[in-house]
C-alpha cells in the first residue's frame, strides 16, 4: 500500500472520529439543577457536544465516567456588572478599556475584550464560566452595550454582542438627576416618533442607535441602571410602565423600602450581598439582609460583586455564603448566580437540564464554603483549567532553586 493511499485512510478515520463528540458521565452527584426539580441525590449528569444530553438515563454509555462521590454540580456560575477582559491593572490607562468620554447607545466594547486577560483564570476558580461584561461610558447618561462571554480564555468566546443597553440615571457628582431621566424619556419618545413615522422613509436603514432603542422599546433589549435611592427605582417603575420595556437594577441599596413595588413589576435586581453601609445619602438602608429580603417578597435576585468587581469576581460564591446567612435561602443563592442571571440577560446556561449548555462545575463541597474549591470545571462541554497567576506564582516562589530567591530554573 503506498504511503499516500495510508494517508488518505488515517485522513478519513480521523475525520470520522471527530464527528461522534466524546460523551462524559458525571455519576453520584449532588445536583443543584437551579430549576424545579431543585436538588438531585445521586444523580447522573450526561454531556456531550457541548450539551446536557441526559440525566439520569436509563442506560448508561459513556466515554469518560465520573465518579462524584456526592460531591455538589452545580451550573457554571455567571458573574456580572464588571468590566471582565476590558481591565488589567485600574491604575495603568493602557490596559482599559470599558471607557470613553464620547461614549454613547451605541458604544460597543465587545470589540476590546480580551480572552487572555490574567483576570480570566482566577475567576474560574470561584467557579465562574460566564460572564455579562458592561461598559461605564462617559460623558452620556448612555454607558452603552453591555456583552456576554465564556470564560473559557480562548478567542471568539464573545457569545452575545448587544445584551442589554446600560443607562446611568440617579445621583450625580454634578447636575441633577432629573434631567437624566428627562433625557432618557426624550430619547425614547422620540424613536416612537421615529417608528410611527417610519413608513415615509421605507428605504432609509436605521442607524445602530436607532436599532437599540427599537429593540429597548419592544422590550427585546432590557435596560440596566443603576440605582439605588427607593424614590429612584420608583421613579423607572413608571418609564417601564409607560413605555413598556424590560428593566434591570443595579445596585438597590434602598430597595427594601420598596421591595412589593418591585416584586408587582417583576423588575429583577442585581445586589451586592455585602453592601450593608450607606456610600452615600442614597443609600442610607444598605443592609446585608437586602437579598434575603427581596428573595422572600418574589423579586428575582441576582447576586453581583461590589466596588472593583473586575478583580474579584472570584469572590461571588462568598458573597453568596454572607447572604444565606442574613436570610437567603441557600437554593434561592444558587440561582441567583446561574438560572436567574441566565433567565434575566437571555443567557444559555445557568440551569442542569436536558438541552443546557453545558457550563458545570464539580465542588468538593458547598460551594459557599471558604474552605471548599473547585474540583472539575466544563466550558460549553469542554474541561478546562482553574490554574491561574496566582498559582503560578506561589509555585514559582516555593519552588527550590540554586538561583537567587524569586527565580526559579
Amino acid at each position: 500500500m503506498t504511503k499516500f493511499k495510508i494517508s488518505l485512510i488515517t485522513g478519513a478515520l480521523l475525520a470520522t472520529s471527530s464527528v461522534f463528540a466524546q460523551v462524559t458521565a458525571i455519576t453520584n452527584a449532588t445536583v443543584h439543577t437551579s430549576t424545579k426539580q431543585g436538588v438531585l441525590n445521586d444523580a447522573t449528569v450526561v454531556i456531550e457536544d457541548g450539551k446536557i444530553t441526559a440525566i439520569n438515563p436509563a442506560e448508561l454509555a459513556a466515554d469518560v465516567t465520573i465518579d462524584a462521590k456526592g460531591q455538589v454540580l452545580t451550573a457554571g456560575f455567571i458573574g456580572s456588572m464588571n468590566q471582565l477582559g476590558l481591565v488589567e491593572v485600574g491604575a495603568v490607562s493602557r490596559s482599559r478599556d470599558a471607557g470613553d468620554d464620547k461614549a454613547g447607545i451605541d458604544f460597543d466594547t465587545s470589540t476590546a475584550f480580551n480572552p487572555r486577560s490574567s483576570l480570566i483564570p482566577y475567576a474560574r476558580k470561584g467557579g465562574v464560566t460566564q460572564n455579562v461584561t458592561v461598559p461605564h461610558g462617559g460623558d452620556s447618561i448612555f454607558a452603552g452595550l453591555a456583552f456576554v462571554a465564556d470564560l473559557s480564555g480562548e478567542f471568539g468566546s464573545v457569545t452575545d454582542k448587544h445584551t442589554a443597553l446600560v443607562v446611568h440615571l440617579g445621583a450625580k457628582s454634578k447636575g441633577s438627576r432629573a434631567l437624566s431621566y428627562k433625557q432618557f424619556v426624550d430619547k425614547l419618545e422620540g424613536q416612537q416618533k421615529a417608528l410611527a413615522e417610519k413608513d415615509d422613509e421605507k428605504d432609509k436603514k436605521p442607524s445602530l442607535e436607532a436599532q437599540i432603542l427599537t429593540q429597548v422599546l419592544d422590550g427585546s433589549m432590557p435596560v440596566v441602571t443603576h440605582l439605588t435611592r427607593a424614590s429612584d427605582i420608583l421613579e423607572i417603575i413608571k418609564i417601564k410602565e409607560q413605555f413598556g420595556i424590560n428593566v434591570i437594577i443595579w445596585g438597590g441599596e434602598d430597595a427594601q423600602l420598596v421591595k412589593n413595588q418591585l416584586a408587582d413589576a417583576q423588575i429583577p435586581v442585581i445586589v451586592s450581598a455585602v453592601s450593608n453601609l450607606p456610600s452615600d445619602f442614597d443609600s442610607l438602608h444598605a443592609s446585608l439582609e437586602t437579598a434575603g429580603a427581596l428573595e422572600k417578597a418574589g423579586v428575582k435576585v441576582i447576586l453581583s460583586i461590589g466596588g472593583d468587581g473586575s478583580h474579584n469576581v472570584y469572590q461571588l460564591r462568598f458573597d453568596a455564603g454572607i447572604a444565606v446567612s442574613n436570610g437567603m435561602s441557600h437554593e434561592g443563592a444558587i440561582k441567583a448566580l446561574t438560572s436567574n442571571i441566565a433567565d434575566t440577560f437571555g443567557i444559555e446556561g445557568g440551569k442542569i437540564a436536558e438541552g443546557q449548555r453545558a457550563d458545570l462545575v464539580l465542588w468538593s463541597a458547598d460551594p459557599f464554603e471558604i474552605s471548599t474549591h473547585v474540583q472539575k470545571m466544563w466550558i460549553n462541554g469542554e474541561e478546562v483549567s482553574t490554574e491561574s497567576r496566582h498559582d503560578k506564582l506561589r509555585e514559582r516562589y516555593t519552588t527550590d532553586s540554586k538561583l537567587p530567591r524569586a527565580y526559579t530554573k
